[in-house]
Order: C-alpha cells, then structure tokens, then sequence
C-alpha cells in the first residue's frame, strides 16, 4: 500500500515521538512513519523519558505505549498534557488493555491504536488526530470495542 504524505510540499514534515520499551515496536513504528513521510524528532523507552523528550523536541504527534518500565504511558500522558495541552498522544496498546485506553483518553490521549499496529490503521489515525485541533478524544467505558 502507497501512503500519502501527512504534509504537503510546501509544510514541514510532521514530527513524531516514539514511546515504547521494546526497541523492536519502536524501531517499527518508527518505520511505518518514515513511510507516511513523518520525521522521527526522538525515541523513548519509558514514561519518565518520554516526558523529558517531550520537553525538548516538542513533537507533533507521540506514539505512547501503555505498559513500560519506570513509568507507565498513562502516567506519561497525564504528566505531558498537564504542561502541554496542546499536546497530541495516541496510545499503542496490546490486547486486553481497554480500561488502560479507556483511562488514557480520560488523561488527554486523543486516540489509541491495537498492536500489531497495521501501518494503514495507523495511518488512518494519525490523519485523524492531526485534523482534530479542538476537543481530543471522549470515551466511556462503554465505547471501547475489543
């Protein structure tokens, strides 16, 4: 599948921090946005490292996992949007997480992707969040879909 880039020609790449504690799923999801023509602004292995690259790279987009060392991504999300409310995180979680996505959206995550991440689902989503400039994403329990 061809994806068409997050940018146009004449805008600057989007720029995304990836948050995981497997340099696997990192190094993936750091593939799949090279391929959507985003650009890697910085990595993280945990929730409290996350934060900090947050501070210095200002990114556009955080691709969060939940469950990490040190820090959980919850934890992360809560602290990131506290001090940056503007700040967009989409949540990559495994199966059976769904009040950890439930809680996540509640702390000022604007959407979340199941892992495997498939890259035109996350496609999809990234598109999703960057045209959502005003309210993030509201869910209940009732509205997550395993």
């Amino acid at each position: 599948m061809e994806f068409k880039p997050l940018t146009g020609a004449d805008k600057p790449k989007i720029r995304f921090l990836v948050v995981d504690d497997s340099v696997f799923a990192r190094k993936n999801l750091c593939k799949m946005v090279q391929l959507f023509g985003g650009d890697v602004a910085g990595e993280a292995g945990d929730g409290h490292a996350a934060i900090e690259a947050y501070a210095s790279t200002r990114p556009d987009i955080v691709l969060m996992d939940i469950t990490m060392p040190k820090m959980e991504g919850i934890e992360a999300v809560e602290h990131i949007v506290r001090d940056h409310p503007e700040a967009r995180i989409v949540m990559v979680s495994s199966v059976g997480y769904q009040d950890n996505i439930v809680a996540a959206l509640q702390k000022g995550a604007r959407h979340f992707v199941q892992k495997p991440v498939k890259p035109e689902t996350l496609y999809e989503i990234i598109q999703y969040v960057l045209n959502d400039h005003v309210e993030p994403v509201q869910a209940t329990a009732g509205e997550v879909k395993s």
